[in-house]
């Protein structure tokens, strides 16, 4: 009898295990801090749980790798979603098999910066596609919508949740693209040079012109003649500052400050760190008084 019980014990040990796996919150990771912050506000009052795969401070993906970590997270994940555009090329192995959302369907992109390539002894140029859509709120709409879609179709006994998370969120969007407007209305200059090459689309979200971008990485600093033409630049343009990225180098605009005495001033990719609306505020409001 006693045998028996034992036996009838890990039996129903094992059941339950069972059941706990089976009705075990959804394990999905997200790429960067804007796609994890809008899918994890639309799975809010849900058991979805959301990794962020990319914790730590970048502003550019081009020579990103995964570690231990981050790999383990992304195939224990049921979906991932992504930003998409491109930006996440470097995962192309991880995601080959995967179960994807992108976020960046049916979002119109902008070119980034042009390349070069020699070709039977002809210069050949050609532009990639920008892939740092988030910075305009209202593709930020369309990448939440995205994942909403995603997610419902993938948890349906969640979708009225999803929904009205999402409403809640587009909200807060609408919010941000509305002070932006208000803020950086009455601006004295609308021009700007960024040390980065993805703030095209927070600029045409703002009506604020880029005059120039500069791809600066340690290592690879603006040579002379570059910083000839952007003092220039500056000088023409009456610019009362430059802006860098916060992940990225300072040390040509901080020359250029030397030459000209613009300001210079940090803008945030919205890429990493603890808040996507946070960043994107910092950054309206740094424009507002840079350029008054």
């Amino acid at each position: 009898m006693k045998y028996m019980k034992i036996v009838i014990t890990v039996i129903l040990s094992f059941l339950l295990c069972g059941c706990a796996s089976a009705g075990a919150p959804a394990q999905i990771a997200a790429t960067t801090l804007p796609v994890w912050e809008f899918t994890s506000r639309l799975c809010s009052g849900t058991p979805v749980t959301v990794t962020r795969l990319i914790t730590e401070q970048v502003s550019c993906l081009h020579d990103y790798s995964l570690n231990v970590r981050q790999v383990k997270a992304a195939e224990a994940a049921e979906t991932i979603v992504i930003s998409g555009a491109g930006l996440e090329d470097f995962l192309d192995d991880l995601l080959a098999n995967a179960s994807i959302i992108d976020a960046s369907e049916g979002i119109p992109l902008l070119c980034g910066e042009e390349q070069e390539e020699e070709h039977h002894h002809e210069e050949d140029h050609h532009h990639e596609e920008d892939p740092h859509i988030w910075l305009a709120p209202e593709n930020a709409k369309i990448m939440s919508r995205n994942i909403c879609d995603g997610l419902s179709a993938r948890y349906p006994q969640y979708a009225q949740t999803f929904e009205t998370n999402l409403s809640q969120l587009l909200n807060e969007l609408t919010v941000l693209q509305q002070y932006g407007e208000d803020t950086l209305s009455q601006l004295k200059c609308r021009k700007l040079i960024t040390f980065h090459n993805g703030f095209s689309y927070f600029a045409d979200a703002f009506d604020l012109t880029i005059v120039k971008a500069v791809e600066e990485e340690s290592g690879s600093e603006a040579s002379a003649r570059d910083l000839i033409e952007l003092i220039t630049l500056v000088e023409e343009n009456a610019l009362p500052a430059v802006f860098t990225e916060t992940s990225g180098s300072s040390s040509a605009a901080n020359i250029i400050s030397r030459e000209t005495g613009c300001g210079v001033c940090p803008l945030d990719m919205a890429m990493s760190g603890s808040s996507y609306f946070d960043a994107m505020y910092h950054n309206i409001d740094t424009i507002k008084e840079a350029l008054g």
